[in-house]
């Protein structure tokens, strides 16, 4: 604002006021498009898959899934003969029996990409840069899920493949009921190949939750492995048929890894993909959880 002086009359005018473009105006409605969700997740998974591609324990753990896995199976498949036609032995699931071990490290590698950002107090950074939180929480979900669903292939692949060769040598062959051993072209081997990959990706997203919901990496661990892991040591001591068929149907562990059975379905207490199908609510339900205590506590 200026003011004027009028020479003529020697007098002031009244003050000119110029007006200068504005630096940051406002534009028009339609020029500004609204931010996606689709592009808030895509910069939420770089930005995860940056931090866990940078952290050394991420490939590690990832290895020792898939070597975990094969070798407790290949030390099954040393360990088991078939002797005589009939010998009540199910290929498939003594082929596949690390996953049992391998879902350990499976659980470990989720606990630590929610409560290692919380150790280090980085979550708070991560929140600031994605205030949405239940879009954070959707990508470290579908990471560890993709990155133990390739982990978890190569196990059981490899499992398989050397089952294949071991095998044989133990008594099953064609001669004891086994004509098409361990093949993927059989419908119920490759059922359970797939579903116990399936398997140790719902085990990640457990975890994923419940480490979501407690927030402290040994804590997260110990629940895991315990609410895993007991559940088939107190399955094999209830002498009651009612417990023992709810345990073996609703237990996460025991219900999961009916997948994997190939032979005498009909006597077991849930069908393979009713049985993922219960661990499957078990993931959900922990992420479920996890993602409403994320919305509703502090960082």
């Amino acid at each position: 604002m200026s003011r004027v002086v009028d020479h003529a009359s020697g007098t002031d005018q009244a003050p000119q006021l110029t007006s200068a473009p504005q630096q940051g105006a406002a534009r028009e409605p339609g020029s500004i498009r609204p931010r996606t969700s689709w592009a808030n997740l895509r910069e939420a998974l770089h930005a995860e898959w940056t931090k866990l591609r940078t952290l050394p324990g991420t490939f590690w753990l990832l290895s020792a899934v898939a070597v975990l896995t094969i070798a407790i199976s290949v030390a099954s498949e040393a360990a088991v003969t078939c002797p005589a036609a009939d010998c009540g032995q199910d290929p498939a699931k003594v082929s596949l029996i690390g996953v049992e071990f391998g879902q350990s490290v499976a659980a470990i590698l989720a606990v630590l990409a929610v409560c290692g950002e919380y150790s280090t107090g980085m979550v708070r950074v991560t929140f600031a840069a994605m205030p949405r939180r239940s879009t954070v929480l959707a990508a470290k979900s579908l990471l560890i899920a993709g990155l133990t669903l390739l982990a978890g292939t190569i196990a059981v692949l490899g499992s398989l493949l050397i089952g294949r060769l071991v095998m044989p040598g133990k008594g099953f062959t064609a001669a004891h009921g086994y004509p098409s051993l361990l093949s993927l072209t059989d419908g119920s081997v490759l059922r359970a190949a797939g579903g116990s990959v399936l398997y140790l990706a719902l085990i990640a997203l457990l975890s994923l939750g419940i480490a979501t919901l407690i927030r402290e990496s040994a804590t997260s661990i110990g629940v895991v492995l315990a609410l895993l892991y007991l559940s088939p040591v107190i399955g094999a001591v209830v002498t009651n048929p009612h417990w023992h068929n709810r345990i073996e149907r609703y237990a996460p562990m025991n219900a999961g890894l009916s997948i994997q059975a190939t032979r005498d379905l009909a006597g077991m207490p849930i069908g393979p993909w009713e049985g993922l199908g219960v661990l499957a609510a078990w993931a959900a339900g922990s992420l479920l959880v996890g993602g409403l205590a994320l919305r509703l506590r502090d960082a």
